[in-house]
């Protein structure tokens, strides 16, 4: 027997499998799916087999190699993820191992030198019978410690070995009294938070509810469409439970790590330990323990970020995705997979329904759900007495000219308000570090990366500049390289600064910020949200990461300080963007029996993303911007590809980018549109300059086999590099 294995070298020119003998001491073990070690040139890789076959001498002219070792007991890849992963490679034209080792733990990837133990405790019990061991008790008059320890044996049956004295442990199992055995533990414990809420569902909620679980054996893709606080969370339980009920699993996707702790927290509240935890801010350990739940049957609830849609379950009853307009269900680097494309995959396998939950829909899932490629669901009001907060919109240029440049009168006057009332406060400001940049008031020179020719950000706790896209660090000016000045000016505003002046203005207020830079140790996110949840703190500071999903009774107030930051991106979901993050940061007010206010601060109160989410009116926008997406043939009116090239020498780059611009539009349909080469936004990142091509088209046949063959044209090339992104997040 032979078997076909996909190595773990990520080259697209060794995008195909090789044959291997299986020895016959594997014949009885070997299946596909498992990872094997195999000798490939001078090296020793791990690699997945994708077949078994029997062996014809005939068919090789030369002398097959065999397997050298099992790495696994089990395949880590059953059925469906194999096909699953040829899915990927398709659609995202990633190398096929590419895709697989994106669905797996790290200590299950195909890759040497990736070994994870599993977590062990040794318990001591007892090595005889009850009789026995009585009768040696009575016996044994000289040692108290050792009768003890028999007793609570008699009594527990199993005690951690640790508990009792070494010498005890080690007497008593020379004599054949007690035996150590060692059971695996999981490391991950979930800090919860008691939630004494009971779920009734309102006649609205129930009504969906009952209309998802008519359908449970059916893959139909809803789109839950309810406003902030309208109880989607509760809808989404009362289908689970069912599921669970009929012996199958369930899929929960939640867009932010910061959203992870409440969502479990509100889960386990209901379904105790049945759950299972997948996101990036796991230790490795952690992750292995949790993918094993999954694979040893432990759990039947998955909860996580993006990658956690490849939970290895095998009879999959409900997927869901909250918040599905976020960004970040879209994979930014290799492979550039989509959550929600893997979720319609997986739930057509399982024959099972899709959720799509959001306040704010994106475009392209709201124009399905009107044409009926969805089916539409609506959730129109808050549960209970709470009602969408008031919106004032407060115009900064008229602020400005009354000496106010960071917060404007009305918006300090609430949060004092709100302090003396003992509410609590959300204030958003959508840019971490201190300041946005350095620069010199003499001669105007900017601080830059010298890697990225990007601003430096000024972080004042480490007195450090720092490039937020390749880690560049370097000391803050205190001399003007250029003039010699020591008018260093920091100009921009960032959480850190925001934090400064708000403990100047408010002494007494206790103020938490939530960014990036205070989220790096690890549960940071758990701490900073239980804490705030407790009270702990009145003001809670933070990027956007704050402004989705989170729940906190006490918050009546919360302000944005620059509406405008994700609206001057030059993209063209930088409207809807903006939209929705102002309307979900807005539904973090007001969500229990106190009153919710929101303040608005922005340069561009005319600008209908901001006047519409002012009036919670997600459908006239929804109509404004279809209007200019069909005018400008953006999705969904069109689907857009970006090609990227990159180098390191700006010349070749660009005369790469001209050649695959002109061969684009040569071969593609004439009603498909190339725009470019140009440079990109980020022009050039780490010393790589980057350059673009869009391709704007409604169907293409040619476009699947052109991409392909650029891709191939490059492989090989030292100087020039490609990368497709089918449907980017950003131009």
């Amino acid at each position: 027997m032979v078997a076909d294995i996909l190595i773990e070298l990520g080259i697209e020119k060794l995008n195909k499998t090789f044959t291997y003998k299986i020895p016959t001491e594997y014949l009885d073990k070997i299946q596909i799916g498992m990872r094997v070690l195999v000798s490939f040139g001078k090296q020793k890789l791990e690699g997945f087999i994708l077949n078994i076959k029997e062996y014809d001498q005939k068919s090789y002219s030369y002398e097959l190699k065999e397997i050298i070792d099992l790495v696994d007991e089990f395949p880590v890849l059953n059925k469906e993820l194999l096909e699953l992963g040829k899915y990927i490679s398709d659609k995202t034209l990633c190398t096929l191992i590419s895709a697989y080792q994106v669905m797996l733990p790290t200590a299950l990837k195909a890759r040497k030198k990736t070994k994870i133990n599993i977590k062990e405790k040794s318990y001591v019990v007892l090595n005889q019978t009850e009789d026995e061991v009585n009768l040696y008790i009575q016996n044994n008059k000289r040692s108290e410690k050792q009768n003890n320890l028999l007793l609570q044996l008699l009594k527990d049956k199993k005690i951690e070995k640790n508990k009792f004295d070494n010498n005890v442990v080690k007497s008593l199992e020379t004599k054949g009294l007690i035996k150590t055995i060692k059971e695996e533990v999981y490391r991950l414990h979930n800090n919860i938070l008691e939630d004494t809420r009971k779920i009734v569902l309102t006649e609205k909620q129930q009504e969906i509810s009952n209309k998802v679980i008519t359908n449970l054996n059916q893959n139909i893709t809803y789109l839950l469409y309810g406003v902030t606080g309208s109880g989607k969370t509760e809808v989404y339980i009362s289908i689970i439970k069912k599921v669970l009920k009929e012996g199958k699993e369930a899929i929960m996707l939640v867009p932010e790590i910061s959203l992870t702790p409440q969502m479990v927290n509100r889960f386990t509240n209901v379904f105790g330990s049945n759950i299972a935890v997948l996101h990036s801010g796991l230790s490795l350990g952690e992750k292995y323990d949790e993918y094993r739940k999954i694979l040893n049957g432990d759990v039947k609830i998955v909860i996580g970020a993006r990658s956690a849609i490849f939970a290895p379950f095998k009879n999959i009853g409900i997927i869901i995705i909250d918040e599905e307009h976020t960004e970040s269900y879209k994979q930014d680097n290799h492979p550039r997979y989509h959550a929600i494309d893997i979720a319609k995959k997986r739930a057509q396998t399982h024959n099972c329904p899709l959720i799509l939950g959001s306040a704010t829909p994106s475009l392209e899932s709201f124009a399905r759900a009107k044409k009926g490629v969805y089916q539409l669901l609506e959730l129109k009001t808050r549960v209970g007495s709470s009602v969408l907060p008031d919106v004032n919109i407060i115009d900064m240029k008229e602020e400005i000219k009354n000496g106010n440049s960071t917060f404007s009168k009305i918006l300090l006057d609430k949060i004092r308000n709100r302090l003396e009332r003992n509410e609590q406060i959300i204030l958003l400001l959508n840019r971490r570090g201190y300041s946005t940049f350095i620069t010199c008031k003499n001669c105007g020179y900017t601080h830059k990366c010298p890697n990225c020719d990007i601003s430096l950000t000024y972080h004042k706790t480490s007195n450090m500049m720092r490039c937020h896209y390749c880690g560049y660090a370097d000391k803050k000016l205190v001399i003007c390289p250029e003039c010699g000045s020591s008018e260093i000016k920091d100009l921009g505003t960032g959480t850190q600064k925001i934090e400064e002046e708000l403990n100047h203005l408010f002494s007494d207020a206790k103020i938490i910020r939530m960014d990036v830079d205070t989220t790096t140790k690890k549960g940071s996110h758990e701490k900073i949200i239980n804490d705030f949840k407790k009270e702990k703190y009145n003001i809670l500071l933070g990027t956007q990461m704050i402004a989705k999903g989170l729940d906190f009774p006490k918050v009546t107030l919360v302000g944005v300080i620059n509406a405008d930051t994700s609206l001057n991106i030059p993209d063209f979901r930088s409207g809807e963007r903006t939209f929705q993050l102002l309307s979900q940061v807005a539904g973090r007010a007001g969500r229990n029996k106190l009153k919710g206010e929101v303040v608005i601060q922005t340069f561009n109160p005319e600008h209908y993303s901001i006047y519409l989410a002012k009036h919670h009116d997600y459908e006239s926008f929804y109509i404004k911007e279809m209007n200019l997406r069909h005018a400008m043939k953006y999705p969904p009116y069109y689907f857009i590809t970006l090609v990227r090239i990159l180098s390191k020498d700006y010349q070749k780059g660009m005369e790469a980018s001209k050649k695959i611009k002109s061969y684009l539009s040569n071969i593609l349909n004439k009603n498909s549109i190339v725009l470019g080469p140009t440079t990109s936004i980020m022009y050039k990142i780490n010393n790589v300059y980057r350059f673009q091509c869009i391709i704007k088209y409604k169907k293409d046949e040619k476009l699947r086999s052109a991409l392909l063959k650029i891709i191939n044209h490059y492989i090989t090339n030292k100087d020039v590099s490609v990368e497709i992104d089918n449907e980017p997040n950003k131009l």
